[in-house]
Formats: C-alpha cells, sequence, structure tokens
C-alpha cells in the first residue's frame, strides 16, 4: 500500500542476516500481568478514601512503574476522536508523510524506523508523528487533527499534573516544581501506528526503552502489544479500554532518587493487524534542573536539554540510548555534552 514506509527495502541488509535469539533467550518469553488500577474519582473522597489512593498510586509506582488508572478526567470522546484522526493521518501517501514540513510542523516530526540502527533488533517496526504542544499552532486551522491533539494535550496535561504532584508529595518533594519547572508547551503528544509485520517473530514494533520523560500518559486499542519488565521478566499487558496506562520517565527516577524506577518496556509487532496507539510525555522546559531530592543523591544535577543532548550521542555512536547511568555520581567517565547545532 502507498502508505507503508519501505522497511523491507531498506533494511534488507539486516533482514538477510539470521536473528540470533541466543543472544536473548528471554527476548519472547512473557507473562501476562494485571497492572494496578487505580480509580482516580477516590481522590474526590474525604481524606481517608483519598489517602488511600494516593497510597496506591504510589506503591503502583515503585513497584512497577507502571499502572492504569480510569476516572482520568480525560473524556472517551476525545480519546476516539484521536484514534480516528491518527488512522487518517498515517493512512496519507508515504511521500507525503514523509515531506519535510508535513502538517506545517517541525522537521523530523514524522519518523519510522531508526536511521542509526547497527542491527535488526534496533529496528521499531513503526512509524510516529512526535509532536511539541508548542507545534499545535503552527498547524492548519482547517484540520481536524489539530484541535484533537490540542484537546488530548490540554486535557492531558491537567492528569499529568495532578498525578506528578501525588507522587512528589509522597516524597515529601515539594509539589510546585512542576508548576513552575513544566510549563505545558514543554510537553509532548507521539501518535503511534504499528504496521502489520510479517517478521513479527524476528522485530520489534518498539524496541526495548525506557522514556526520558517525568510522566507518560498512553492511550492504546485493544490490539495488545505492550511489554514492560519486572524482576528481570518481562510481562504482556491486557488492554483495558476503560484505562489510561501512566509508567514514570526517567527524569522522575533521577528527581525521586530511584523511589520510583523508569522500567524498559517495549511493544511486539502485531502480525495479522495494524496497531495504533498515543502517548503524552509530561516534560520540564529544556533548563529546568533535574536533581535527587533525598540524601545521599544518587545523580548529579543536570537538565533536560544536557539529557536529551547525551542520549543523542549515545544513539549515534551506539544505536542505542544509555540514560540515567550516565549522570550517576558513581560514574567516574564525565558524559560529554554535545552542541545544539
Amino acid at each position: 500500500m502507498d502508505y507503508e514506509p519501505p522497511f523491507q527495502e531498506t533494511y534488507k541488509s539486516f533482514l538477510q542476516n539470521s536473528f540470533d535469539e541466543s543472544e536473548d533467550k528471554n527476548l519472547f518469553m512473557v507473562e501476562e500481568c494485571e497492572l494496578p488500577l487505580i480509580n482516580l474519582s477516590q481522590l474526590n473522597l474525604e481524606q481517608l478514601g483519598r489517602d488511600k489512593c494516593i497510597k496506591e498510586i504510589a506503591q503502583a509506582a515503585r513497584q512497577w512503574g507502571f499502572f492504569q488508572v480510569v476516572n482520568h478526567g480525560v473524556p472517551q470522546e476525545i480519546l476516539n476522536n484521536l484514534q480516528y484522526e491518527q488512522k487518517m493521518v498515517f493512512h496519507l501517501p508515504f511521500e507525503k508523510k514523509a515531506e519535510e514540513k508535513f502538517l506545517n510542523l517541525s522537521t523530523n516530526s514524522y519518523r519510522w524506523g531508526n536511521p542509526e540502527a547497527t542491527s535488526l533488533k534496533q529496528v521499531p517496526w513503526s512509524e510516529t508523528l512526535h509532536i511539541s504542544l508548542a507545534d499545535i499552532s503552527r498547524m492548519d486551522k482547517r484540520n481536524s487533527l489539530r484541535s484533537t491533539i490540542d484537546a488530548f494535550g490540554t486535557t492531558a496535561s491537567t492528569l499529568a499534573q495532578r498525578l506528578a504532584e501525588i507522587l512528589a508529595q509522597s516524597l515529601g518533594i515539594e509539589s510546585n516544581f512542576f508548576r513552575e519547572n513544566c510549563p505545558p508547551k514543554s510537553s509532548y503528544i507521539r501518535m503511534n501506528r504499528y504496521p502489520k509485520c510479517p517478521l513479527a517473530s524476528k522485530v520489534f514494533g518498539l524496541v526495548p526503552h525506557s522514556d526520558s520523560n517525568l510522566l507518560t500518559i498512553l492511550y492504546q486499542d485493544q490490539v495488545g502489544g505492550l511489554q514492560l519488565m519486572n524482576d528481570r521478566r518481562w510481562f504482556k499487558v491486557k488492554p483495558n479500554p476503560k484505562a489510561l496506562i501512566i509508567n514514570i520517565g526517567d527524569l522522575f527516577q533521577a528527581l525521586s532518587n530511584d523511589a520510583f524506577k523508569s522500567i524498559k518496556h517495549r511493544v511486539v509487532s502485531p502480525q495479522g493487524v495494524e496497531r495504533f496507539s498515543a502517548a503524552y510525555f509530561y516534560c520540564p522546559s529544556n533548563d529546568a534542573v533535574i536533581q535527587s531530592y533525598t540524601e545521599p543523591a544518587m545523580y548529579r544535577p543536570f537538565t533536560l536539554i544536557e539529557y536529551r543532548q547525551q542520549i543523542q550521542k549515545d544513539v549515534q555512536d551506539t544505536g542505542d540510548k544509555i540514560g540515567l547511568s550516565r549522570f550517576l555520581l558513581s560514574n567516574n567517565i564525565s558524559p560529554k555534552i554535545v552542541s545544539n547545532s
């Protein structure tokens, strides 16, 4: 179909090489899990009910790094519209999507595969539209995608700030950190499409990774495919049509001094059907200082822009993100920060 990215042609040399599963015997061995399901309407109860809900949120963030929420305040109509709009935009011709100023967004908003990959295991069999909330105003006002993304971003931002403040308070961190350092336009929305994959046993839809933000809010369809690592085992997450999935990002792990974990997760490639999801990435401004709020601190203070630059360098050098370990105080190797130019 003319909307499919040219995966097989682009990664032909990787696909010709056999995929050595012996490198990781547990690569495709998974168990099913029931993520903690938290009813956020309890936050509107009297103190006892509210405290119980806050405790559940903090416990899930500590034990899993992932949890599900219902009665979250994001209207189902907005989520339905978002799913419809992303299907429409991803089914545009590939040449149109690959244009430099597609939808009047910043260059490289539309992405697929991994141009830095050095092996098949580093190639995500998916395409994404990565949109900064600051860029939404550039989109054509007549485009219904713009109003839908704007509505999702507004409601998801409110939810993310609320959850971030709850998690911070459970650790004794000043909750005004987020109001002062996380303006709405510093966050992102990423829409994902996972095409039918003829090589589902050899390639991931999204390779194992952790998120480089504070919190992620994920809305997914009912196809399934999300998997996460806990206690060195992979677990598959059963979709819940009424729930949003929340996960801790690298920056919150650093803020919490490892009380909360930014867990590795991945998406397996669908075989007979395409899959869609959309994520809201709650981020601070580029110059906001991230530092551990308890002693002894595990990480040196750093900014978001430093973190992104280090990731960019590592991906260019190795094809992989290294992440928070670069900023450990026990790490004697000082990471080099590349310029923004």
